[in-house]
């Protein structure tokens, strides 16, 4: 039998997904500032979460930042990172709208950290992109257009207000003649001065770029194999490198010698630090350093012994922390129908195409200056990693490469770690890339979750009250933050997204349960959206099977009367609309609803199913979003389209199991994914709202589940509760 402590070996520093939450201050005060208010506070703490889960940042206003203008055209730099989401895309059309130019005039750059942005905008995650920078990009831009018009006018000698600018240039009210932004920059004598206040943005009704489907900007790269992943990352004179990997989550290195790996065709260092747990060999080839490593003399002790039954029993919804209480709920359930359900999600892998990889030159000296290629979503988060393992007073220089995918699993990089270690060790640029065996076992993973919810509703379809448990373990806390901080404030607040039902309940009490695992857990898609999401929607399903009442008609009576109630609304009857709710299915097939609302985004899909040869096979996803404003309807209904995707192999497939204290399966032919011979028919369709963006790369994924399993009850007459789906 193992000892279940928390695992502190993986996430040392992946820690801030610093657009959720403020939780330098917030976590601070919340647990050491007022101690005796904790009722009140968590609360507090979850509605800062729901309310604040996209922003604020630090987005500069400095065009200079954004923008180099040159005789050979616009550059744009980016601060977020593109991993196949399209917001290279989606920002430059921003940009361009403001700044008056076709989005094919920009150049697109990814900026690197010598740029200038601040950590607070330099990241990918949280589907805020577009909605954090929306209003920042278009002020910088808006900017820029006002101080090439100002500095046009003064060399034309004409007032500003005769210049009109389209496509690059100044045309000139009476003449025929234009000055393009290039002329104008080149012939500009001396610096320019940044105004107290950003300049007037463009009314709605005049864009011409927002809101119109555009080619992604990185399409011809991709297509032509231009781009550079951070597994593609090379400079000359390079080397590779490979690492030993323990054979258990928290195992110590209590003694290691080079052995035969020394003298392995190729080899040309072995680099052991006890005190850093690390072991490394660097080579001229990825295959012969990767070789040697297994020629190393390793002595391994400690970390846990931990099977999947005790991870199961460990993650048990019931006591806990309140972060909701509304109403009676005791006195609620003696009324009405009651009934009783749970739900249960497993471990679950990132599985992104592109493995962590790394390239990192570090320069002699204590103090030499570091520089890094590499795939992540948070370089500063891979800085600070770094200055923590060679040194604080280390320039360091990253250059952000395109990401084959991410899904949280890169907002740090402990492939630059490692390879900064072996560079510095041989005093050349090293390369370290993560075979798949290593990125599925040595990774960290969705948390399991189980969820327990008791509710009744009224002979005329209403929800009377619900109460609800859930457990799951760390997402966003970090592994650094000490246990009794994690264990007074009692919850992850990425674990409570989706949590809470939709509807108008008056008397509800949610109750969440956080658990310290021994194998390592964080940032999945969506963090808690998807598992949270199947058991809230699969139980307002039962709900409404309880009511004796039509899912899609129970959930539009239980809707509240807000806005974000009015959004729902509206994705569910546009859904329902698409699949054709109104009218029997094909012979054999059933369909089932489901509904949700994360990052003020409203989703809402209809599943269609059968079974062939006893197998679940889902023939149309019909997809509505309400994403409030739309900047690129072509990228938007890709992100949706991915959502349901990825959350089909979860709900169908993906499954991780720990035995002896390591997960199980090491590559795909026993960690299956949804094939494209599996994937059904998704249609898309967009439910604009309001006048600013909001996020589109997670919220989707969460109903995906439950609309599934609840097409798979009205086939079956069966509730399947467990993910993945099983007959």
């Amino acid at each position: 039998m193992s000892t279940l402590k928390p695992n502190k070996v993986l996430r040392k520093k992946v820690t801030r997904r610093r657009v959720l939450i403020g939780l330098g201050t917030t976590a601070g005060v919340l647990v050491v500032g007022v101690p005796l208010a904790l009722n009140a506070g968590r609360p507090a703490l979850v509605k800062y979460v729901e309310e604040n889960g996209t922003g604020p940042q630090d987005a500069p206003l400095d065009p200079d930042l954004w923008f180099e203008i040159t005789p050979a055209g616009i550059t744009f730099y980016v601060p977020k990172m593109e991993m196949g989401q399209g917001i290279h895309t989606a920002l430059a059309q921003i940009a361009a709208e403001e700044l008056e130019v076709k989005p094919e005039q920009l150049t697109v750059r990814q900026a690197d950290t010598a740029r200038g942005y601040a950590g607070g905008t330099m990241f990918t995650f949280g589907s805020n992109s577009v909605s954090a920078l929306y209003t920042p990009l278009r002020e910088a831009a808006a900017t820029l257009r006002e101080l090439l018009r100002e500095e046009a006018a003064r060399q034309l000698g004409v007032p500003a207000k005769n210049l009109t600018a389209a496509g690059g240039q100044f045309f000139i009210a009476g003449r025929r003649d234009t000055l393009t932004y290039a002329k104008v920059v080149e012939a500009k004598q001396g610096g320019g001065t940044l105004p107290d206040k950003p300049a007037r943005l463009k009314a709605r009704k005049d864009f011409k770029r927002i809101g119109k489907a555009m080619p992604r900007v990185d399409f011809r790269d991709k297509v032509m194999g231009l781009s550079t992943y951070g597994y593609d990352a090379r400079v000359d004179g390079m080397l590779y490198g490979a690492v030993a990997r323990p054979p258990r989550y928290g195992a110590t290195l209590a003694a290691a010698s080079a052995g035969a790996a020394a003298q392995h065709s190729g080899v040309s260092k072995v680099v052991i630090d006890l005190k850093a747990n690390f072991v490394g060999v660097v080579a001229d080839s990825r295959t012969r350093a990767r070789d040697a490593v297994k020629k190393l003399e390793l002595r391994w002790e400690g970390g846990t012994t931990v099977n999947q039954a005790e991870i199961e029993a460990q993650v048990r919804a019931g006591a806990g922390v309140v972060v909701r209480r509304r109403g009676n709920v005791g006195a609620a359930l003696e009324q009405g129908t009651r009934i009783e359900a749970e739900y249960s999600t497993p471990l679950a892998a990132h599985a992104h195409l592109e493995p962590l990889a790394a390239l990192v030159s570090v320069a002699p000296g204590a103090k030499g200056k570091i520089e890094v290629w590499t795939a992540t979503q948070y370089p500063k988060s891979v800085m600070d990693d770094l200055h923590d393992a060679l040194g604080k007073d280390r320039e360091i220089l990253l250059h952000p490469t395109q990401l084959g995918g991410g899904f949280g699993r890169k907002a740090g990089q402990t492939a630059a770690v490692e390879a900064a270690r072996l560079s510095k060790a041989t005093g050349k640029p090293v390369h370290v890339g993560w075979t798949r065996e290593e990125d599925l076992q040595q990774a960290f993973f969705r948390p399991p979750s189980h969820h327990i919810l008791r509710g009744s509703v009224s002979e005329d379809g209403r929800i009377l009250g619900v109460e609800q448990f859930s457990a799951s373990g760390d997402i966003i806390w970090p592994a650094s933050m000490p246990e009794f901080v994690k264990d007074t404030i009692g919850f992850d607040p990425g674990g409570i997204l989706g949590l809470f039902m939709p509807y108008s309940i008056p008397a509800y009490h949610v109750t969440n349960r956080r658990e310290a695992l021994p194998v390592p857990t964080g940032f999945w898609r969506g963090l808690g959206v998807f598992p949270n999401t199947f058991a809230a929607e699969s139980f307002a399903d039962e709900l409404a099977h309880a009511a004796k009442m039509d899912p899609l008609e129970f959930r539009l009576k239980n809707l509240p009367d807000t806005d974000d109630g009015q959004r729902l609304r509206a994705v569910l009857e546009q859904a329902a609309q698409r699949a054709g709710w109104a009218t029997p299915p094909p012979q054999g097939r059933a369909r089932g609803v489901a509904c949700g609302l994360d990052v003020n985004t409203a989703s809402a899909m209809i599943a269609e199913v059968s079974l062939e040869n006893g197998q679940i096979r889902v023939h149309r996803m019909s997809v509505a979003a309400d994403p409030g404003l739309v900047i690129n309807p072509q990228g938007a209904k890709m992100q949706a389209e991915g959502s349901v995707v990825m959350g089909l192999s979860s709900t169908l497939h993906e499954v991780l199991t720990v035995k002896d204290g390591m997960i199980g399966s090491a590559n795909f032919d026993t960690y299956p994914l949804l094939t494209l011979r599996e994937t059904p028919q998704i249609d898309v369709d967009l439910v604009e709202s309001g006048d600013v963006p909001y996020g589109m790369g997670e919220p989707v994924i969460g109903p995906v589940g439950a609309a599934v399993a609840n097409a798979v009850f009205a086939l079956t007459g069966k509730r399947l509760r467990d993910l993945p789906l099983r007959l």
